[in-house]
């Protein structure tokens, strides 16, 4: 900590006697700084103890209260007058004014050369940031022997919130906790979910101070939080959180900036060793697909720790147009290694720029951690659609692919998000449709449209057919019509209280679908 005025007070061979703002002496210092000036703000930069012996202050008192509103303005931390010069004792005006500020005075008797006041802040100074260096230095050391040992970020975490006194916490790119230290700070890691999510926003790196004690975060904590993202390509590769107590010193920023740094190239470094896993598990997963599944097995077990076993999901993800969504398909790709690697769960990952732009390509587990992240990842980012296949055995990829893709064109042409392949299923009904008990079916169950329609205005059989086939979407189902979804929502309601029967109910919709598809055949 930098030298106070109460530590420069203490100092006895400086005799120096407090006559105003006794109470604001914990105010550190930054500089002394020796001045005659009846204004030497000019020259100032806050954080001053100024030292003067008066001569062109003189003994008005509208003067002296002048003078030291100037310098509190300024932000001088303290004023030291130098008696038996100009002034043989400080003047009471200058006392009363230094009082009403709140500005530290101090009496600096004739014995005192000013230059002795300035050798003890600056010998203060130079102790301060020796001590700053020497235990930078000390924790770049300790934190550099952490990185390198078995445990890596997460002994990093450990050893850095043990040299704040407080807490600290690792997420990955997906914005999920990762590591925290002490044990107890998980749930204050938990609540910052949000601030990560911002800076996930951002490019890399980039910060956030919470330092408003309590309410930013939750009322029962008091932590001073510093969050930061980790990343040297603009991309957030894993955030860092800490909280204090008070709020950081200089020396706790350098050990901080120590662990940020060494974070970033470990995050890195896993980025091109996870780079390499990726190509490699490319090539695995184009060997499976094309059916060379035992080849596939006999290098994945060497290099590769094996295949998904059981059974499996082929899940392919496109991204719409625009950076924003191919970025998206990036973080989905990410979210699905990380979730992976939480629970040891293997899996396939391809990535590639088709004809119809970027893709991804996953083979997971059924019903597993990456599966369930895909599904998860898929609904948070507009802009992707994704085609998930029936469960499959391994041997079975090459036709689970098939399945993906085809219900990953369902979801772009119904502009839906996810869309599995039992909602396609491998044939169609349609020419069952024509068989005279099916036909009679629709023609009773939608005559009460038709009747509306050839005697009133309203077209409401075309307007269910455009509402069921963008999956009761409205705006989609307007556009198409060419009305306000007001008014197609009218006519839905209309369409219910002729038929008696809910459009919310699954059953209904698809009885409608099929009697309008009847009609058409």
């Amino acid at each position: 900590m930098p030298p106070t005025l109460a530590s420069v007070v203490r100092t006895s061979a400086l005799h120096l006697t407090v006559l105003a703002g006794a109470d604001h002496l914990e105010r550190p210092v930054r500089w002394v700084h020796t001045s005659e000036l009846d204004d030497p703000t000019p020259f100032l930069e806050g954080g001053e103890l100024l030292l003067t012996t008066g001569i062109k202050l003189g003994k008005a008192a509208t003067k002296l209260q002048a003078y030291v509103h100037r310098l509190a303005d300024a932000g001088v931390v303290g004023l030291g007058l130098g008696v038996g010069l100009s002034h043989s004792e400080v003047p009471q005006a200058l006392v009363e004014a230094a009082a009403q500020r709140g500005l530290p005075l101090l009496r600096v008797p004739e014995a005192t050369p000013f230059i002795a006041i300035s050798k003890t802040v600056s010998a203060a100074l130079a102790a301060e940031q020796y001590e700053a260096v020497t235990t930078s230095f000390e924790a770049q050391e300790e934190l550099t022997r952490a990185a390198l040992g078995k445990d890596g970020t997460t002994a990093i975490v450990r050893r850095l919130a043990a040299r704040l006194g407080g807490w600290a916490a690792l997420y990955d790119g997906s914005g999920a906790l990762s590591a925290v230290a002490p044990d107890w700070a998980a749930r204050r890691a938990g609540r910052l979910a949000a601030e990560v999510d911002r800076l996930r926003r951002r490019p890399a790196p980039s910060s956030a101070a919470l330092q408003g004690r309590a309410g930013t975060i939750d009322t029962a904590d008091e932590d001073y939080v510093v969050v930061q993202s980790l990343g040297a390509d603009r991309r957030p590769r894993g955030f860092l959180a800490v909280g204090t107590e008070d709020r950081i010193t200089p020396t706790e920023r350098y050990v901080l900036n120590a662990a940020v740094a060494l974070l970033t190239l470990t995050l890195e470094r896993s980025r091109e060793l996870r780079q390499a896993e990726e190509k490699m598990g490319a090539a695995l997963l184009r060997m499976v697909l094309a059916g060379e599944v035992g080849t596939a097995r006999q290098v994945a077990a060497g290099l590769f720790g094996g295949l998904p076993e059981g059974t499996v999901r082929v899940l392919v993800a496109a991204a719409g147009p625009g950076p924003e969504a191919a970025e998206a398909l990036g973080e989905l790709a990410d979210r699905a290694e990380n979730a992976g690697g939480k629970v040891g769960e293997k899996l396939l990952v391809s990535r590639e720029d088709g004809a119809h732009g970027p893709r991804l390509t996953v083979l997971a587990l059924d019903n597993g951690s990456v599966h369930r992240a895909c599904l998860g990842a898929v609904e948070e980012h507009e802009g992707l659609a994704l085609g998930v296949s029936a469960p499959a055995a391994l041997e079975e990829a090459g036709t689970a692919h098939a399945q993906a893709e085809r219900a990953l064109a369902v979801a772009q042409r119904g502009g839906r998000r996810t869309v599995d392949h039992e909602e396609v299923g491998a044939g169609s009904l349609l020419p069952l449709l024509g068989e005279e008990a099916v036909t009679a079916f629709a023609e009773g169950l939608l005559r009460p449209l038709r009747d509306h329609d050839r005697t009133a205005r309203g077209d409401l059989v075309a307007s269910l057919r455009a509402w069921l086939s963008r999956h009761g979407q409205w705006d989609a189902a307007a556009a198409d019509l060419g009305v306000h979804r007001h008014t197609l929502r009218y006519r839905m309601r209309r369409v219910e209280e002729l038929l008696g029967r809910s459009l919310d109910d699954t059953d209904v919709r698809m009885e409608l679908w099929l009697a309008l598809r009847s009609g058409e055949e």
